[in-house]
């Protein structure tokens, strides 16, 4: 096992390389001058190029280039140039906020996802299963923005029910009121991954279902309860387990929409300003955090598909032992 971890990660150095060269890239590549977000509409030219040199915005790009990968390799993740402070110390304040609706979102995802998929496949060709399908159908294709537009509308304005935006805390707000700032930017990121998770969970539990060792269960009488969701649920389970990654990841992408549809203090709302302000530090540095955090994310599910499926153990073992 410790081989099959170092060889992934070493796989990753590549990966994060690319992420860095093209983020780098691509902020050179943003309209506007990010000194002139930071001094204004007025101000001194020889302020500006001198702030500029500061700056090292004067040096050739591949200098520029060199320069970042040196002090990423130092740890240094820059210092932001609108709001002046370390780019790595934002990313901590903000960081928190984004992965407490990441998280809640996908854990609301997986739940109602299983239970669902579980349910349709259970109920195959019939009306429930049927409106579960054009239910996780529109939760993967309505877009995050829409949603989170309509939730404010329904739940917000027209009912009354929930706050429309900002976070809560437990100190000012108790933790009802806590709580309920919570509700509505995580329901509206956790709809597109659940309508993946109940499509995926009805496939695969079809094909599990439809297994011989299934009919050999019911053949001995065990009840179809403990068999769907003791034996067939566990079988099916691989797939899922896959998916979980890249819908976390999905969640980060999301919520750079959600956050800015409910005002949510994360990553989100932080990048939004810092592509405005022309900020390239703050740029680089979050989106290479959150790179850093997928591919970890990527890592561990590979492992856990590992412990669950003794056979791709296997394959990936003897794939290090070749290398």
């Amino acid at each position: 096992m410790a081989k099959i971890i170092l060889r992934r990660l070493l796989q990753l150095i590549p990966t994060l390389f690319v992420v860095v060269a093209f983020t780098f890239i691509a902020t050179r590549l943003i309209p506007g001058d990010p000194v002139a977000a930071m001094v204004g509409d007025q101000y001194d030219v020889s302020k500006v190029e001198e702030m500029r040199a500061s700056l090292g915005l004067d040096d050739p790009i591949i200098v520029q280039f060199w320069n970042y990968l040196v002090s990423i390799c130092q740890g240094d993740f820059g210092t932001s140039y609108y709001f002046n402070q370390p780019a790595i110390d934002m990313i901590a304040q903000r960081l928190p906020n984004t992965l407490l609706i990441s998280v809640i979102a996908l854990i609301i995802a997986v739940i109602f996802g299983v239970v669902f998929g579980v349910v349709s496949a259970r109920k195959q060709n019939s009306i429930v299963d049927y409106v579960l399908t054009v239910l996780s159908l529109f939760g993967v294709s309505a877009p995050v923005f829409w949603v989170g537009i309509m939730l404010v509308l329904l739940f917000s304005v027209t009912l009354g029910w929930l706050p429309s935006y900002g976070m809560g805390s437990i100190e000012k707000d108790g933790l009802i009121g806590f709580i309920s700032h919570l509700v509505l930017p995580c329901f509206c990121l956790a709809i597109i991954p659940m309508g993946t998770f109940t499509r995926i969970t009805r496939s695969s539990m079809i094909e599990t279902l439809g297994n011989d060792s299934v009919r050999a269960m019911r053949a001995r009488g065990v009840s179809e309860a403990s068999i769907t969701w003791k034996h067939a649920l566990k079988n099916a389970l691989p797939p899922i387990i896959t998916v979980i990654a890249i819908q976390f990841a999905g969640c980060f992408a999301g919520a750079v929409l959600t956050e800015n549809v409910f005002a949510w203090p994360g990553m989100g709302t932080m990048i939004t300003s810092a592509i405005d302000n022309r900020d390239y530090s703050l740029i680089q540095a979050t989106v290479l955090v959150v790179a850093i955090a997928f591919v970890v994310i990527n890592l561990i599910t590979d492992l856990l598909y590992m412990v669950i499926n003794p056979k791709v153990a296997a394959e990936a073992k003897k794939g290090a032992n070749n290398v």
